[in-house]
């Protein structure tokens, strides 16, 4: 098969990160095993790639050519960190188009990496080559009856935020112009065919992935049942419902039983303050460890010590899913195109939307059942790692963008 040269636009690549940023790193060194790579990217992150390269080495870097664009500083002084990321995403993306054509790049296929916004256009497709958009995707509109711990700005932000993207999917001309010109769209879930009235040119596979972290199957313990979730403490994640799970499950336990389990919560985040307060209303201080800023390494051994990760997300996808189950930890997390999707009975349990008592008194079942049945939780450790290897490792999405590459 011959060997083509791929041009990959990734706004946010950083080998030293998870999320977006590390999604857009193992894209890139996927595409490398394959093809030759020119990866045009954000000049902040040159320092990390270099540094990251030149302390691990492999074979794969010498088929990548990284490029650095940014628009000129009096066009991008506003944006400070997230503040305006989307706004000054797609201006990035409408200048890349001159860039590239000012640097006389040979490439034989354009693909359109990250962010991963289905409602985002993409301008690659003027370059008149085979043009590859994606992993696209979305967060879904969060169901009301989950906002009602938060507060009325959080509500209104979640219908406006819902509604700006029903107007670039329904009246945005550039989007339109982008998925009628991509020669193919990578939808991370099969929601996305539908929002975008795809009917043909489409594939569909899950965004996310993780590398091999080098599981050991340690002997269950029956002294200890440490529950984990990790993310951003925001609204979409759903941890007041982990909490609230979490509470109800330490009531139904005896104070032999409870002494043995421990919730440790990850992350950081606008909501923390809120997460506090429902942790001291439902008088589980003592069993919830909250966890803000951690190393990488930490929290891989945070992973292994652990039982269960429970995750009742409202997200399109969920990279943490992924990295759970290379840990081969059952995943407990809500029934929908996000989390849900990622998962089988065979290795978590997923919960139907429903109300907010019905699905707080559902999860904390979930909790119960692995808690109580040794057997189920050892054959959900086997079942977990096994998809882990079958869809979520990242030679899974290398193998992907080959055969698409190819098939172009």
């Amino acid at each position: 098969m011959p060997v083509k040269t791929i041009l990959a636009t990734a706004y946010a690549i950083n080998p030293y990160k998870g999320s977006e940023d590390g999604m857009g790193w193992n894209f890139v060194v996927q595409i490398a095993k394959f093809n030759q790579v020119i990866a045009i990217t954000r000049q902040n992150n040159q320092e990390h790639i270099e540094k990251y390269i030149s302390e691990n080495p492999d074979p794969s870097y010498q088929n990548i050519r990284f490029l650095y664009y940014d628009l000129p500083y009096w066009m991008r002084f506003w944006k400070k960190g997230n503040r305006g990321a989307m706004l000054y995403y797609a201006l990035w993306q409408y200048g890349i188009v001159n860039f590239i054509r000012k640097q006389k790049l040979n490439f034989d296929i354009a693909h359109n990496l990250n962010f991963h916004n289905d409602w985002t256009p993409s301008f690659l497709w003027k370059l008149k080559k085979p043009f590859v958009w994606g992993p696209i995707g979305h967060h879904p509109r969060i169901p009301f009856q989950y906002l009602k711990v938060y507060s009325y700005s959080r509500k209104i932000s979640n219908v406006l935020t819902w509604l700006a993207k029903k107007y670039f999917w329904n009246l945005s001309y550039s989007l339109y112009q982008t998925k009628t010109n991509a020669d193919h769209i990578l939808c991370m879930n099969d929601s996305v065919p539908s929002i975008l009235s795809l009917k043909s040119k489409f594939s569909v596979a899950p965004s996310v992935a993780t590398q091999d972290f080098g599981w050991n199957p340690q002997k269950d313990n029956e002294d200890r049942f440490n529950v984990i979730s990790a993310g951003r403490f925001v609204s979409l994640k759903g941890f007041d419902l982990t909490i609230e799970a979490f509470a109800a499950f330490i009531r139904d336990l005896s104070i032999h039983e409870q002494a043995k389990c421990k919730l440790h919560l990850v992350g950081s985040g606008t909501e923390e303050a809120l997460l506090r307060e429902l942790i001291l209303k439902n008088k589980i201080s003592s069993f919830v460890q909250i966890i803000s800023w951690i190393e990488r390494e930490e929290l891989l051994e945070k992973f292994k010590a652990s039982s269960v990760f429970l995750f009742p997300s409202h997200e399109g996808a969920g990279m943490v899913v992924a990295e759970a189950l290379s840990f081969g930890l059952p995943v407990i997390c809500l029934d929908n195109v996000g989390p849900g999707k990622l998962i089988d009975s065979s290795c978590g349990i997923t919960v139907p939307q429903s109300t907010y008592e019905d699905t707080i008194q559902n999860l904390t079942q979930g909790l119960l059942q692995l808690f109580h049945n040794k057997n189920i939780r050892i054959a959900m450790n086997q079942a977990a790692r096994h998809r882990f290897l079958d869809i979520f490792h990242w030679d899974r999405r290398g193998e992907q963008l080959k055969e698409i590459y190819a098939n172009l």
